[in-house]
C-alpha cells in the first residue's frame, strides 16, 4: 500500500458517461465533505457530502464514498474527501482505447522464437529471440514426481514460437487455449474495434487485424504441439513445454539452450515437451475450430488447416478421453493439471459445431450437462464463470455469439443463464464496498483475472438485455483494478500513480543496474490471494491481513504478483468493450 495514495479511486480516470466514485477509509462517524476541482486551476466544479459510511465486509474498513457520477465534463481533475486529495486524473470518452492497445501489445512482448526489435517493442523491451532451440525438442522420458515412468516418443518436435506463459519461460497448450479464445472472441464479438495497424508488430499493414496476427503467433505453436497422424496417439496435443528445472528470477533469456535431447543423466536437466493430455487436445480443438471460422475471410488455407487440426484433435480426444495431467515432471514449470475434462469436451464441441454445423457436434452438445447450466450460478461454481480449468462457459458464449442452427428457444435459454449469472455477480458487487464482482472465494491465485472474467459476463448481460446497469457494473470492476480498492493500488502497469512495478517476471525485473526493464504499460498482475503460496507472502505475514489486502508488489511474490497471458487476455476484452460502449 502506498503512503502517497490516501484515497481509493480509479487512478487512470473515469468515463464521462460512466459511474464515478472515490472513497476514503476512516474510522469516523458521519458524512464527510468532498469537492471535485480542476487540476490546473483549483476551481471547484462540483461538491457534496459522502454517502452514508459503509463497513466493507471483507476488509473491515469503514468507507466514506463520494459519488460524482453526475459530472460529465471532460478534463483533468482532483477529488478531495475531507480535504484529502487524489492525484490528478482524467474524465473523458477515450479512456480505454490506449489501454486496449497496450494490453494487447503485451502478447507481442511475450513472444518466443523471434527477436523483438526496437521499432516494434520500444527501446526498453527490445531483446534477442528466445529459445530458437525449441524448434528441435524431444518429449520428456523419465520418472516424474509421482513416480510415474514416461517413455517419451521416437520423434523430435518443433515447439518453436508461441507466447511465454507468465513470468517463466514455459509454454502451455491449456493456458494458451483460453488466452487465444478470449482474444478471438473479443474480435468475433466486436470486429469493428480492431483493425490492421493498431499495434506495433511486424505483421502490421498486411490487411489482417493485428489482434488476429497476434493470436496466430500462438495458434501456430498450438498446431505444432499436435502429434502427427501415423504416430502413437496421433492427433493428441502435448500438454506443455518447459525447462526440466526452474530457472532463477530474474534470469537471462537464452536464444539457444541445450535441450538435452539425448536424455543424459536421466533427463534431470534440459528442456522438453511433456506428455499429451486430453485437456490440451481439446483446447487445441476448440481454439483451432474457432480460428477456422474467423480466418476464412482473411486466409482460407489457414482456416481450412485449423478446421482439419481441430477435427483430428476431437477424434483423438474421443479415443483417449481420460489422459490427464499430473505433477509432471515435478519442477521447471506449472502443472495445469485439469482432472475434469467434460467441460473441455463441451467447449470443443460448441466451437466445432459453430464452425462446421455438423450434427454430430450438436448431438454431443445436447447430451452434455453443460448445455443447460452455466458456471457461476449457485451449484455450478460460485466464484467465477471461467478460467483455464473451467471452460464450459466459453462454449455457451460461442453458441449465443455465432449464428448456428440452434433454435431461438435454445439460444434464449442460454442467454437467460448468462443474465442470471451476471445478476449474481452484480449483487456481490453491490454488497462489496470496493465494487468487486467476486466474493471471498474468488481471491485465489490470479484473482484479478476472476474480476475480469466476471466482468465479461456482466458485459454479455448488457449486450443481451440492453440494461445499462450491467455496463456500469463492468466500469466499476475496472475501477477496482485501477485503484478503487483497499490497497489503493493500480494493478495495471503504467496506469495510475501507484501501479504495478515489480512483477514476478524473468526479464521485466525492473533492475536498471542489471539492464532489466520495468514492465511495459498495460500489464495486469495476479492480485490478492487468500492463500499464502510463496515465501515472500509468508515472510511478510500477509496471512494476517484481510483477504483483499494479501498482495505485495515484489518480484519474489509469484502467487500475488506474477503476470500471465490468460490474465491479460480478458483485460483486452473488457477494455475494448468499455472503449466501444462509451464512445460518443
Amino acid at each position: 500500500m502506498s503512503k502517497a495514495v490516501q484515497l481509493s479511486y480509479n487512478q487512470a480516470g473515469y468515463l464521462r458517461h460512466g459511474p464515478k466514485f472515490a472513497a476514503l477509509a476512516r474510522e469516523t462517524s458521519g458524512q464527510l465533505p468532498w469537492t471535485l476541482s480542476e487540476a490546473a486551476t483549483g476551481v471547484v466544479q462540483i461538491q457534496g457530502i459522502t454517502l452514508p459510511a459503509y463497513r466493507d465486509p471483507l476488509t473491515g474498513a469503514l468507507l466514506h464514498c463520494a459519488d460524482f457520477s453526475s459530472f460529465k465534463t471532460a478534463g483533468v481533475y482532483i477529488i478531495q474527501i475531507d480535504e484529502i486529495p487524489s492525484e490528478p486524473f482524467r474524465i473523458g470518452d477515450n479512456l480505454y482505447g490506449t489501454l486496449t492497445r497496450d494490453a494487447l501489445h503485451f502478447f507481442y512482448l511475450m513472444r518466443s522464437g523471434i527477436a523483438l526489435t526496437e521499432q516494434y517493442a520500444g527501446k526498453a523491451w527490445a531483446r534477442p529471440a528466445g529459445h530458437l532451440s525449441d524448434k528441435d525438442i524431444r518429449a520428456f522420458a523419465g520418472t516424474d514426481a509421482q513416480g510415474t515412468k514416461w517413455d517419451g516418443c521416437s520423434f523430435s518436435i518443433d515447439g518453436s514460437g508461441g507466447w511465454y506463459d507468465a513470468g517463466d519461460y514455459g509454454k502451455y497448450v491449456v493456458n494458451g487455449g483460453i488466452s487465444v479464445w478470449t482474444l478471438q472472441n473479443a474480435f468475433e464479438r466486436m470486429p469493428d474495434s480492431f483493425s490492421d495497424g493498431d499495434l506495433a508488430i511486424p505483421e502490421q499493414q498486411n490487411g489482417i487485424p493485428d489482434i488476429l496476427d497476434e493470436t496466430r503467433w500462438e495458434l501456430e505453436f498450438l498446431l505444432r504441439m499436435q502429434i502427427p497422424s501415423g504416430q502413437p496417439l496421433g492427433g493428441m496435443a502435448f500438454h506443455k513445454l518447459h525447462d526440466r528445472v526452474w530457472s532463477g528470477v530474474p534470469a537471462e533469456l537464452p536464444t539457444y539452450m541445450d535441450n538435452n535431447n539425448e536424455m543424459k543423466d536421466g533427463a534431470s536437466w534440459g528442456r522438453y515437451v511433456y506428455e499429451p493430455t486430453t485437456a490440451a487436445t481439446l483446447n487445441l480443438a476448440a481454439c483451432a475450430a474457432q480460428a477456422g471460422r474467423i480466418w476464412k475471410t482473411f486466409d482460407k488455407a489457414f482456416a481450412e488447416r485449423c478446421i482439419t487440426a481441430a477435427e483430428q484433435a476431437w477424434e483423438a480426444a474421443r479415443t483417449n478421453p481420460i489422459i490427464l495431467a499430473g505433477n509432471v515432471p515435478g519442477a521447471g514449470g506449472g502443472n495445469y493439471d485439469d482432472v475434469n475434462v467434460e467441460d473441455d469436451f463441451y467447449w470443443a464441441a460448441c466451437e466445432l459445431y459453430a464452425s462446421t454445423g455438423k450434427p454430430e457436434y450438436e448431438a454431443f452438445i445436447r447430451n452434455s450437462p453443460y448445455f443447460k447450466t452455466f458456471q457461476g450460478l449457485n451449484g455450478h461454481g460460485a466464484a467465477y464463470s471461467m478460467n483455464w480449468a473451467d471452460t464450459a462457459a466459453l462454449g455457451s458464449i460461442t453458441l449465443v455469439t455465432v449464428k448456428t442452427a440452434l433454435s431461438e428457444k435454445d439460444i434464449n435459454e442460454i442467454k437467460d443463464l448468462i443474465v442470471k449469472t451476471a445478476d449474481r455477480y452484480a449483487v456481490i458487487q453491490r454488497n462489496d464496498a470496493y465494487a468487486t464482482p467476486i466474493d471471498a472465494s474468488g481471491f485465489v491465485w490470479g484473482s484479478n483475472s476472476m474480476v475480469l472474467n466476471n466482468a465479461i459476463i456482466l458485459a454479455l448481460a448488457h449486450d443481451i438485455t440492453g440494461d445499462r446497469s450491467y455496463l456500469s457494473a463492468v466500469s466499476r470492476a475496472m475501477d477496482y483494478l485501477l485503484g478503487y480498492n483497499s490497497l489503493r493500488k493500480s494493478f495495471v502497469s503504467g496506469y495510475g500513480i501507484d501501479t504495478l512495478e515489480h512483477p514476478h517476471h524473468r526479464f521485466w525485473a525492473n533492475d536498471p543496474v542489471k539492464g532489466l526493464p520495468p514492465p511495459p504499460p498495460g500489464v495486469i498482475c495476479g492480485g490478492p490471494n487468500a492463500q499464502i503460496q510463496d515465501p515472500v507472502a509468508e515472510a511478510l505475514g500477509l496471512i494476517h491481513r484481510p483477504i483483499p489486502m494479501r498482495y505485495v508488489d515484489e518480484i519474489g511474490s509469484f502467487a500475488t504478483n506474477e503476470v500471465a497471458i490468460n490474465w491479460n487476455a480478458p483485460l483486452v476484452w473488457v477494455a475494448s468493450f468499455l472503449h466501444r460502449a462509451f464512445q460518443r
